[in-house]
């Protein structure tokens, strides 16, 4: 009975607007471009009212650390024997369970930690993104030096996205047509590769990775000015046509006089 009545709430507009809508705090809700979305949002509309009740969405935030962790240690054992990536990939697919479903499920139940989520459910972000580059620094040790660029870059898109937020109050979480979901199926397809071909190929991606990266965060840093350039001047125009010269303030004053 209680499933019933969850799958009717899925499809009023209340339900919606409160999951997907504007949020109050801009951080508690995101504009994803990405490929998946609309398949993900069926996803949503089919395992949220399936989680059980006990479950909550501070639960699913605080277990990123857990997948950091044996992210860590599965690389470290694939260092040995690389058929242990196939258990990485599996952190990755319990990583997005978690960090897609915990603040949708704030919201479900209208239980939502909107400001401690977003500060936490990044932090561990950030550090589930350290651990998979760990990973892949254990594979290959000699190139540590292009493990940090890639990281630096890629912290450099997380900066940019918190940048972007402070100026327009708009969290975007994707770049171009690239989500969050179609990167980690770009990690899961890599691990696999690896596991096909061997670590040869990765080494000498590397760089290719990080240059790619700098080029694609120009992009974004270009055009992210712009829009700010615009909206900027518009709102400096709009000031000035609303402010009324001082001369007319000393004709009205004369003419009551």
């Amino acid at each position: 009975m209680s499933t019933m009545q969850s799958e009717e709430t899925l499809d009023t507009p209340e339900w919606s607007s409160r999951v997907y809508g504007k949020q109050q705090f801009a951080g508690a809700g995101k504009t994803n471009a990405g490929l998946l979305v609309p398949l993900e949002r069926r996803l949503a509309k089919f395992v949220l009212p399936r989680i059980p009740l006990w479950l909550e969405t501070y639960h699913l935030t605080l277990l990123t650390p857990v997948w950091s962790i044996l992210m860590v240690v599965f690389s470290y054992f694939a260092a040995r024997d690389l058929r242990w990536l196939w258990m990485v990939n599996l952190m990755i697919a319990c990583h997005y369970f978690t960090d897609h479903f915990d603040g949708k499920l704030g919201k479900y139940r209208n239980t939502g930690l909107y400001k401690w989520g977003f500060y936490m459910d990044h932090l561990f972000d950030y550090g589930f993104l350290v651990s998979i580059l760990i990973g892949y620094a254990l594979l290959i040790p000699e190139r540590d030096f292009n493990m940090l660029l890639v990281l630096c870059v890629f912290s450099a898109f997380m900066f940019h996205t918190f940048l972007m937020l402070a100026a327009k109050e708009e969290f975007m979480v994707s770049f171009l047509c690239f989500g969050p979901t179609e990167m980690r199926i770009g990690l899961i397809v890599c691990n696999a590769l690896l596991v096909k071909f061997g670590l040869r190929p990765l080494k000498g991606v590397l760089p290719w990775i990080a240059g790619c990266g700098v080029v694609a965060l120009g992009v974004l840093a270009f055009r992210a000015q712009q829009k700010l350039w615009r909206r900027d001047m518009l709102s400096r125009s709009q000031e000035v046509q609303n402010r009324k010269p001082p001369f007319i303030y000393n004709q009205i004053e004369s003419v009551c006089v």
